[in-house]
């Protein structure tokens, strides 16, 4: 079978259920991973998320602010918990489909001044990749297990549209890049969407609202992520490579979230 995984930050789900309802007629996902819900958990519009089929549903929400959820065409079992942020927000989320543990994170942005010594904002930020990897660093490599979300890191040179300038703004940090390289060492992690669009094509999921015309200007980043563990790389190769791609035209729809879908495929 086929599993198709999801990851978006859908910023306020309220305000864009109709995305997602038209983002899954158009390209059939069976687990939609979404950040920034913005609402609680009986805010959340679950008859919409029923009507589109896909009514299994895992949700962390918290008023206004962060949240996240899972949203599934096929049941959703209970996974182990990767609670790693020491503030308590609903930033991760985590089920099992099909036999693949997925977790789903919203990462902390960072804030704007790369330090951590001066900015908490920052801390918090590498404190949750360090306490994510440290966990993850238990695990059996050898097990079905995909992290995915919004991990607010752009970790390599052609992920940002510029990258001496954005080496200094927070998301492309060699600091911010060396602890998502630490994560994804922890079980030999594999990119898919990188593995799809190897380097050095460009590739970005966020494009900033400030721009008027986002692909004229393209001062894109990849902050969006599917990683999994080397007991998915023959589901994730079974058709010969993998087949992963950013659906950067959602972010032309009209009042889009700031981040487009990422896809990849599973064959299980």
């Amino acid at each position: 079978m086929r599993l198709r995984i999801c990851t978006w930050n859908v910023n306020s789900v309220r305000l864009r259920h109709e995305h997602a309802a038209k983002f899954v007629a158009e390209h059939a996902p069976d687990v939609l991973c979404l950040q920034e819900i913005k609402c609680r958990e009986g805010e959340f519009p679950r008859e919409a998320f029923e009507a589109m089929g896909m009514p299994h549903l895992k949700i962390a929400g918290q008023k206004g602010w962060h949240g996240v959820a899972i949203a599934s065409r096929l049941p959703l079992e209970d996974a182990p918990p990767l609670n790693v942020c020491r503030e308590g927000h609903a930033r991760c989320v985590g089920a099992t489909v099909a036999g693949v543990e997925i977790h789903n994170f919203y990462i902390p942005a960072g804030g704007d001044e790369p330090d951590r010594a001066v900015n908490t904002k920052f801390d918090h930020k590498l404190d949750f990749y360090e306490k994510l990897t440290a966990e993850l660093s238990k695990r059996d490599p050898k097990a079905p297990l995909a992290i995915v979300g919004d991990l607010n890191v752009a970790p390599g040179e052609h992920d940002v549209w510029n990258h001496k300038y954005m080496s200094k703004v927070v998301s492309h940090t060699p600091v911010e890049i060396e602890a998502f390289e630490a994560l994804k060492a922890s079980l030999g992690f594999i990119d898919l969407p990188r593995e799809t669009t190897p380097q050095p094509e460009k590739m970005f999921s966020w494009w900033s609202y400030r721009a008027a015309d986002f692909r004229k200007s393209n001062r894109g980043l990849r902050l969006d992520h599917i990683l999994v563990t080397p007991g998915l790389r023959e589901a994730a190769f079974r058709m010969g490579s993998a087949a992963s791609r950013v659906h950067d035209h959602v972010r032309e729809w009209e009042r889009p979230s700031d981040h487009a879908p990422v896809t990849a495929d599973l064959v299980l």
